[in-house]
């Protein structure tokens, strides 16, 4: 690919038509397949300013979630192929999307360097034949999709139940498969076994004669252990991972799927001290898995597999160094893209809240009504929204998409957490406890901080293109990641790619923790908030806590004594890595040293 970065999954809408956006430019960038009502909305958008013929695909058809991706992933490919060839019409001229492309790729690659030798010749044979060449090499960044594994909520026509392959997640990996999209699924949120069976079915996963694929896959994980299991499953299917995409477990955007204590550092050593092996052994159980399933291949099939890295990344410096030390392929930068109206969606007045909040204002919530740590933005309307509803006596929101239904405490029907309908009745379980005054306030407040995704998640997009319905809530939740907090303003897309390749700094005069002390500090503070939850649980203050917790939970004196070992081998390893490599030290100055021992102190005390 020209760029060695990409664009992850921001939300359900903020990368929802970012294709359309950066694609034509060779970057990549990742698109939420999770909500079909969003992708319909969104075709027809599309549709109408690009003089396209719309046909509505309505809920009734049983397949009609498959069909609305599907739909919407074609018109993706034919827009994003239309830009490029209108592109390779245009000459070289200042201003256009043609020098365009060329200007933002990083400096130190051969076809930038072609392109600024071309500006330097006299018009000529030789000028013209490198044009000629340099519109050939234009490559369109990829159209990736993405599924959380773990949305699958099953789905009813008129009390029918239609089968496993109508799930959210079966349906939706369908629509992808099925589309003409020739690029890539990423997989997040863990290993579920029925979508990966699931997937066997699909000719567009396996490699053509040649070797190469129409449709490949990319495991979104955490840390090594799980890249291997998860690959392994799918291999022994025929099915390979062309990429591991490794993102920090707290320093992301959106949900947050925290390790036990296992940092960034040595977590990406350890997929460059591993990669020829989990290769080959990978290999082998793919390459038995097609002879069985009589599948030819070629005698040097040997397909790729890259391995990135996403989450908290905020220099050209930081972006360098994990491309360059760790061997990897690329980086993701996400959240900082949300200030960028090039390249997102995000609505005028929470661009403003994003530009001027503080790092006080990114936190990690329990938010999601799906029980995963959630990143949240404190002055978002959607928070503010929730809010105002539980000061009002009515907490929760009303139901409407049901994506994120998963409880059965109260009802037959699986129904969503942050609904109003399950935290009134929550609510008056809790008031009929007897619980102390001060008790009851903190198990509801646990109640009512869920707030509705579905609808949040969606409604900055439909601010931002004028779609929103009437009476369509327009409260906006926004997902970013801490790192966020460090950019400050809107900026133009050829300024945030030149600062990702150093051209320009954004960054210049923040006081702001590189990438692996931010996490570190994170992940103090998650140890800390489980401790807590512990001590409230079993009511211990925390001079007693080191002491009594194993008599109380032993697995949870086992988990913590883990997490402390592993931050611990942590500190260890980045004390090593400063020593022991200059690539590191531009990362690692007077001031860095000193956060960091302040955070190793913090964790000395806690554990204490």
């Amino acid at each position: 690919m020209p760029h060695t970065f990409h664009i992850p999954v921001l939300g359900l809408g903020y990368s929802i038509d970012t294709p359309l956006k950066v694609a034509r430019f060779g970057i990549s960038s990742v698109v939420s397949i999770v909500d079909d009502e969003l992708t319909e909305r969104m075709r027809k958008h599309h549709s109408e300013i690009n003089h396209e013929p719309y046909q509505l695909i309505t809920k009734s058809d049983p397949n009609s979630r498959s069909e609305r991706i599907t739909a919407y992933l074609n018109l993706l490919t034919k827009l994003v192929n239309k830009q490029a060839s209108e592109m390779t019409q245009m000459s070289f001229e200042e201003d256009n999307d043609l020098c365009r492309y060329f200007e933002l790729l990083p400096e130190g690659s051969q076809l930038s360097a072609k392109y600024h030798h071309m500006q330097l010749l006299p018009i000529g044979t030789e000028k013209h034949f490198l044009q000629w060449e340099l519109k050939r090499d234009i490559a369109t960044g990829n159209i990736d999709v993405n599924i959380m594994s773990k949305v699958d909520k099953a789905n009813y026509l008129k009390d029918v139940y239609l089968g496993d392959e109508h799930t959210d997640a079966l349906a939706a990996i369908r629509g992808f498969a099925n589309s003409e999209l020739n690029s890539s699924v990423v997989i997040s949120a863990g290993l579920n076994p029925r979508l990966f069976s699931y997937m066997e079915e699909f000719s567009d996963f396996y490699p053509k004669e040649d070797g190469s694929f129409n449709k490949q896959i990319i495991l979104k994980v955490s840390d090594y252990r799980s890249a291997l299991i998860q690959a392994k499953v799918l291999a022994k299917k025929g099915l390979w991972v062309s990429e591991f995409r490794i993102e920090s477990g707290l320093n992301c955007g959106g949900h947050a799927f925290a390790t036990e204590g296992l940092l960034l550092g040595p977590i990406l050593q350890e997929f460059k001290d591993n990669r020829m092996l989990l290769h080959g052994e990978l290999l082998e159980l793919y390459i038995n898995a097609l002879l069985r399933k009589e599948i030819k291949l070629l005698q040097s099939f040997n397909p790729v597999q890259k391995i990135t890295v996403q989450g908290g990344i905020g220099t050209a410096e930081e972006h360098q160094f994990l491309i360059s030390y760790y061997q990897l392929d690329a980086a993701g930068w996400g959240s900082p893209f949300l200030l960028v109206p090039e390249a997102t969606n995000v609505d005028a007045d929470t661009l403003v809240q994003l530009a001027d909040a503080e790092e006080c204002d990114f936190y990690l919530s329990d938010a999601s009504p799906l029980g995963i740590p959630f990143n949240n933005f404190a002055k978002s309307t959607g928070e503010q929204q929730r809010i105002e509803r539980i000061e009002r006596g009515r907490p929760g929101s009303p139901c409407t998409k049901k994506f994120l239904v998963s409880n059965t405490e109260f009802t037959a029907e699986p129904i969503c957490t942050a609904s109003r309908e399950y935290q009134n009745l929550k609510i008056k379980q809790l008031q009929s406890m007897g619980f102390e005054q001060a008790k009851l306030t903190e198990q509801i407040s646990k109640v009512t901080e869920k707030i509705c995704l579905c609808e949040g998640l969606c409604a900055s997009a439909y601010l931002a293109d004028d779609l929103l319905r009437p009476r369509e809530n327009k409260a906006v939740s926004i997902c970013p990641g801490p790192n966020l907090a460090y950019f400050n303003k809107k900026y133009s897309l050829k300024e945030m790619i030149d600062h990702i390749y150093g051209k320009n700094d954004l960054l210049a005069g923040i006081a702001r923790p590189n990438l692996f002390i931010k996490e570190f500090g994170l992940y103090i503070d998650y140890l800390k908030k489980e401790i807590e939850n512990i001590l409230d649980d079993v009511n211990l203050q925390w001079e007693d806590w080191n002491e009594k917790l194993q008599e109380v939970n032993g697995k949870k004196s086992k988990y913590f004594s883990k997490f402390y070992d592993q931050l611990n081998n942590g500190i260890n390893y980045y004390r090593e890595l400063i020593n022991s490599t200059d690539l590191s030290k531009h990362m690692w100055d007077t001031e860095q040293l000193r956060q960091f021992n302040l955070i190793s102190e913090r964790l000395k005390a806690l554990m204490s």
